[in-house]
């Protein structure tokens, strides 16, 4: 098998005020040579910039409409034309259903139906794009050693139809990945050296040896698909990043070392796909001071508002 070189894409990450316009975010993407971007809605404005600008998009449906979209193939249908077909010159790389839908809430009985409305609106649109959804970390259990990795029961309840439905169709799970918040709860254990890619004595797994903690907690994500009969899937990980400010281990050093680590390392694969690229996007472009209850939740861009970098990042 042929392994194209992995790509580097960047959520955009709108919460922010001010916040430059998205002509101008467009550009800055493609200035910086940043070939993907994640939105989190159907923002007209973001997709309009979008048009023949060769940016790879992911689409989220956002959760609040995955009950409206269960409910009726039409709703699904419109909303794909709406959003998806009427832009002309955006290539729209997945489209993801919900973002971290959790048991408890209602979206959660909506999911599967509605990824399966989506996908059917999708193909009598004559599109050719994947859907998929975004989970976290936390629909995991028993991820050290990274082998142990399964799916919370109840997880796992609304997920088994839903990973059923990826298989079918060949389509990747996405996964928002975060050791910085792995570090941040158990400082005591995991040192900040393996959580910033930085050298360090390996983990072992049986055969195999885990150098940072975001390859054990994707292959712990791996490990758990192959006990539920994901076994084919690949991950995406649709959110990665280091916050610079408000909790502990956070400074800009810190926050430009993981990710200019990361994007290096995502070209090599975890010791489960080893040769395998991880397609991986950082969170987040700006900061987004509107965001919260917890402070650092503002501080995860790598951009100021005026476009100018908080620190260095090679793109290349």
């Amino acid at each position: 098998m042929i392994y194209i070189a992995a790509q580097i894409g960047v959520c955009y990450g709108r919460l922010g005020n001010p916040r430059p316009s998205p002509s101008d975010v467009v550009a800055l993407y493609k200035h910086r040579n940043i070939q993907r971007m994640r939105i989190y809605d159907p923002d007209h404005d973001t997709l309009n910039a979008l048009r023949n600008s060769n940016i790879e998009l992911i689409l989220d449906v956002p959760k609040a409409d995955l009950e409206r979209i269960a409910s009726s193939q039409a709703e699904a249908d419109t909303w794909i034309r709406n959003n998806v077909k009427n832009y002309e010159g955006v290539r729209f790389r997945y489209i993801t259903v919900g973002n971290e839908v959790e048991p408890s809430e209602p979206a959660a009985r909506a999911l599967f139906q509605a990824m399966k409305n989506i996908d059917n609106a999708v193909s009598r649109a004559g599109l050719g794009i994947k859907v998929s959804t975004a989970i976290d970390m936390g629909a995991t259990m028993d991820t050290y050693p990274p082998s142990h990795g399964r799916f919370r029961d109840d997880y796992i309840n609304f997920l088994q139809p839903v990973i059923g439905f990826l298989v079918s169709k060949q389509s990747p799970l996405l996964l928002n990945s975060y050791p910085y918040f792995s570090y941040k709860d158990d400082m005591k254990d995991i040192p900040l050296e393996y959580a910033l890619f930085k050298p360090t004595p390996p983990v072992i797994d049986g055969q195999y040896s885990y150098h940072n903690l975001f390859d054990a907690q994707l292959d712990a994500v791996y490990a758990a698909l192959e006990k539920s009969g994901g076994g084919s899937l690949e991950v995406v990980v649709s959110e990665s990043g280091w916050p610079t400010q408000g909790g502990a281990g956070t400074s800009v050093e810190n926050a430009m070392t993981y990710v200019n680590n990361l994007i290096q390392h995502v070209k090599s694969g975890t010791p489960r796909k080893p040769g395998k690229a991880i397609e991986a996007y950082i969170f987040a472009m700006f900061d987004e001071n509107q965001k919260g209850p917890l402070e650092l939740e503002k501080f995860w861009g790598m951009f100021l508002p005026n476009q100018q970098p908080k620190y260095n990042v090679n793109f290349n």
